[in-house]
């Protein structure tokens, strides 16, 4: 197996076992930093709740639907897409292909998005878009270079797949603005850390930085939880 900075790229039936064990290696290794350490005591252990039923062409499909939108508003359009279709269990890529313009929109698409969600389909019949099982002979690296050819899928979308969806254990999004304002709340900071500096500064957290996001996300629902709310 080839792997992206010494993590091996698995195969699914490992993925569930190999988290479980590297959450504990995770919690040993980021502990090593104090505030890091506070965080873990007070939030417990890491649940990055992997969708291991989830292929990258379902993962893309539903990313697309989220884009710009509240989740409630996305998985509505999500439910009406998926009454297209009875009876399949996500809608396959010839069957979307097959799907005219107005019903999509129908279903609260915008014009960008259904061409992003025709690319999408296009790219998995053609091995772009890799099945699950194909996903594990390739790096973060290359998953990435590969998936963000399709329209309307950014590095953060792949970014994501590969941690909740794949499972991929040192991920660092760090154009994600929750994960630099975790790190800002962490350690008290007047400002964000900009991206590449964050990227430097993550580099202790190898090869767990996927579990680091997770920590940096609940370090902003804490500081949330904690803040007042004005009765102005």
């Amino acid at each position: 197996m080839r792997a992206h900075r010494g993590q091996p790229a698995l195969p699914p039936a490992t993925i569930a076992a190999y988290i479980c064990n590297m959450s504990k290696d995770a919690i040993r290794h980021l502990s090593a930093e104090p505030r890091f350490a506070a965080l873990i005591r007070r939030i417990g252990r890491p649940r990055l709740n992997i969708e291991r039923q989830r292929g990258p062409y379902e993962a893309l499909m539903r990313a697309i639907a989220h884009q710009q939108l509240h989740g409630r508003a996305a998985e509505a359009i999500l439910g009406r897409f998926a009454d297209l279709y009875p009876g399949d269990a996500f809608p396959t890529p010839d069957a979307v292909l097959a799907t005219d313009d107005t019903a999509l929109r129908g279903c609260g698409f915008s014009a960008p998005k259904i061409a992003a969600l025709r690319d999408i389909c296009a790219k998995t019949l053609d091995g772009t878009v890799p099945t699950r099982r194909a996903a594990a002979r390739l790096t973060d690296l290359e998953l990435i270079e590969r998936l963000t050819a399709i329209r309307g899928v950014g590095r953060w979308t792949v970014e994501m797949l590969l941690i909740f969806t794949l499972g991929r254990p040192d991920v660092l999004p760090v154009d994600d603005f929750g994960v630099r304002e975790g790190y800002r709340v962490l350690y008290e900071l007047p400002a964000q850390p900009k991206p590449k500096e964050l990227a430097t500064l993550g580099e202790a957290w190898a090869p767990y930085r996927s579990f680091a996001t997770w920590y940096l996300y609940r370090a902003v629902e804490e500081a949330r939880a904690q803040t007042p709310t004005s009765r102005a």
